[in-house]
């Protein structure tokens, strides 16, 4: 059966930037789902997904006419129901054959053929049943088309809805923008349909003012070749997106400069792709003594308000020099470039007027108007919070060895930046602003990192603080906040995190561990809860349990993505664990362990001894080491343990956990020659309760580093 390309545009007005990508894979995926669905998709179809400010469309390959014929096998009813008395059709499956069809089947029931189709009579292991059975037409590509742009349509992901009158001034149309063609064609045939007032046609339209308006489209697969050459737009987001890249890459080499990082300007080159058809990158520049303000103040003015691309020198200070993409390519582009000089000097003249008047006012006295800026109806302003982060950072400070007197000046400070006109203006630059204004104040350089990098790490991925007073007030932030919400039941449920909750305890965790801090979690957790006595009542122990267990398990989804396996976090996340610092080491000790040939017979040996003594310590037998040993192979193992013991206590205590599990595995041979041979639980007590305490004293030293039991298939 013969196939043809299928290509379906729909025309608009622009569309939203941010969703547009989103909105056009959306588009390609649902006209798909519908034609395989309806088995209308040939041998080796493919999909190409095209999207620009304008349009959105796909191209699928290999469509077929029609589908093929489906064999059918319908389940009716029970024979008994399906025939009267005389053995003719009953009623009720006439009634059941007229609904699909296919009367005429009930004439000289049940050996009537019609169309293809007959009734068959098949038991189904408990009755006989009737069954109708035969070949129904597959679906035709001319009637199905319509469907398939109606399900698309009521499918797509449209971040908001807008209503506008059709052309007749009456009707009401309902889409993300006002559309204003439909293109439906199979090969070079224009396929029937109508959708949002509009019927297909085989007319595109090209670049708004650089293309020809009408653009007759002779077949599908010369769409976007027609589009390129008489439209001046590339259709495919892709294309354009590299278009726009290798531009910028090209104009900032020219100039020796860099576009920064890749991930600093990933989302504004999508979303710029978003916002032209035919892109032209070209050079802007400003005056030089906008660079007296921060840089992160102009780039976030150039790359939020006004979409341009800043430059950086080798060192990675900002140029006056930046980028622009441009939906135009004129023979003379003056009037382009100094436009758009001209519209980002006001922009970047407010930066330096937030920046000189906010130097105005010290931090420190800023400090007094975080009372007026609320926190949490239950938890009271941005005022009471600092001072919640002062002496918790302070007490952090002195468990992590840090200035206790910098770290409770830096967290006095750290929000105070959060009433400066530029952070009003651009939020994102909290903490930022908040370094700045500490420097020029004279504070001392980490109290000023610290107003920065308290909110580090803020995503995944993201970089740490600094060790030291940087450390203790970031650390202090996001435990004021999971602890204060928690004692107000505020913790996340589901999928729902307003407060960003994991992303915090994740950061605890990161700090922790990858700075190698050896305080205990608990410890933490008790000093950030006094802080809320107030709040939690008597229900805050209660909540700090929970905040555990919370924390614990974003440790342990840090560590699966590590690349440990779930056995192994888990043997290392017993009831001991105390701090955090210690975890990466012991894991990788595990899965040391776990590589030798002897880890599993030992950590079977292990899950053993630790059900043999549950089971002892339920039943409250003693564990004495009251006497000799009896058997052999008992004083062998205790032998043994007993020869392992100097060494690998001082492995442990260098902290080589990896060659402490791995001196264990000389145990394999005398573990397997006591459980071969010795009879636990004897009836003599004395002996029973000599043989728990060796098994103890085998737990014991073998599940200092991990509890190698949870290692055991």
């Amino acid at each position: 059966m013969s196939t043809k390309p299928l290509l379906i545009e729909l025309f608009t007005e622009e569309l939203p930037p941010k969703a547009l990508k989103k909105l056009g894979d959306a588009f390609a995926a649902g006209v798909e789902a519908s034609l395989k669905n309806d088995g209308l998709l040939g041998a080796n179809s493919s999909i190409e997904s095209f999207a620009t400010p304008r349009r959105l469309a796909v191209r699928i390959g290999a469509v077929l006419s029609a589908a093929p014929p489906k064999a059918i096998k319908e389940k009716l009813m029970p024979l008994a129901v399906a025939k009267d008395a005389s053995g003719a059709a009953s009623p009720a499956l006439k009634k059941k054959l007229a609904a699909s069809g296919s009367e005429a089947l009930a004439e000289n029931f049940p050996n009537a053929s019609v169309n293809g189709k007959k009734l068959l009579i098949e038991s189904d292991g408990k009755a006989d049943y009737v069954y109708l059975v035969g070949e129904a037409a597959g679906a035709t590509l001319a009637e199905r088309a319509q469907s398939a742009v109606d399900a698309t349509l009521a499918k797509l992901p449209i971040p908001k809805v807008m209503n506008y009158q059709l052309a007749d001034g009456v009707t009401e149309a309902n889409f993300v923008r006002p559309a204003h063609g439909l293109v439906l064609m199979h090969g070079s045939d224009v396929l029937a349909a109508s959708t949002l007032g509009l019927t297909s046609s085989n007319i595109t339209h090209g670049h708004r003012f650089q293309g020809a308006n009408n653009i007759e489209i002779d077949d599908a697969s010369r769409y976007e070749a027609l589009l390129r050459e008489f439209g001046k737009v590339e259709p495919v987001f892709a294309t354009r997106r590299e278009m726009i890249l290798s531009q910028l890459e090209a104009k900032a080499k020219s100039l020796g400069a860099s576009l920064g990082s890749t991930e600093s300007y990933a989302d504004l080159l999508d979303e710029v792709t978003s916002l032209v058809e035919w892109p032209t990158v070209y050079v802007c520049q400003f005056e030089e003594e906008f660079l007296a303000v921060p840089q992160e103040c102009l780039i976030l003015t150039m790359k939020t308000n006004q979409k341009y691309f800043p430059l950086f020198d080798a060192n990675g200070k900002l140029k006056n020099q930046f980028l622009i993409v441009s939906n135009m390519e004129p023979a003379d582009a003056s009037r382009i470039i100094t436009g758009n000089e001209r519209v980002v000097r006001p922009r970047l003249a407010d930066a330096r007027f937030f920046f000189e008047t906010d130097k105005k006012t010290k931090l420190a006295d800023r400090v007094p108007q975080l009372a007026n800026v609320v926190y949490h109806n239950k938890l009271g302003t941005q005022g009471e919070r600092v001072q919640r982060l002062s002496h918790l950072a302070g007490e952090i400070a002195t468990m992590i060895s840090a200035d206790k007197a910098k770290a409770e000046r830096a967290a006095l400070l750290a929000k105070a930046d959060l009433p400066t006109l530029m952070v009003g203006e651009f939020p994102e630059l909290q903490g930022i602003m908040g370094r700045y204004y500490a420097s020029a104040d004279g504070e001392a350089a980490d109290v000023a990192a610290a107003c920065e990098q308290h909110y580090m790490p803020r995503f995944a991925g993201d970089r740490l603080p600094d060790a030291g007073v940087p450390t203790a007030v970031a650390l202090a932030d996001k435990l004021e906040t999971l602890v204060g919400l928690f004692a107000i039941k505020q913790e996340p449920t589901g999928d729902k995190d307003p407060f960003a909750l994991r992303r915090h305890a994740l950061g605890v965790v990161r700090i922790l561990v990858e700075q190698k801090l050896s305080v205990e979690l608990d410890a933490l957790l008790e000093a950030a809860g006094d802080l809320f006595r107030d709040h939690g009542g008597e229900t805050l122990t209660w909540q700090l349990g929970l905040l555990r267990l919370f924390i614990l398990e974003r440790l342990r989804g840090y560590c699966k993505d590590l690349g440990f396996e779930t056995a192994q976090v888990m043997s290392v996340m017993d009831g001991r664990l105390r701090s955090l610092d210690v975890i990466p080491g012991r894991l990788t000790a595990v899965r040391e362990f776990a590589k030798l040939p002897e880890a599993e017979s030992l950590s079977a040996a292990n899950k053993r001894v630790a059900n043999i003594l549950k089971k002892a310590e339920e039943a409250k037998e003693a564990i004495i080491a009251n006497n000799a040993p009896q058997e052999a192979a008992e004083a062998a193992l205790r032998n043994a343990l007993n020869a392992i013991a100097p060494s690998a206590d001082a492995l442990f205590k260098s902290g080589d956990f990896t060659g402490y599990l791995k001196s264990f595995a000389a145990l394999k041979v005398p573990v397997d020659a006591f459980f071969d041979n010795v009879m636990v639980m004897a009836e003599d007590k004395a002996v029973r309760a000599n043989r728990l305490a060796l098994l103890r004293d085998l737990r014991d030293a073998m599940n200092k580093v991990a509890d190698l039991s949870k290692l055991a298939s």
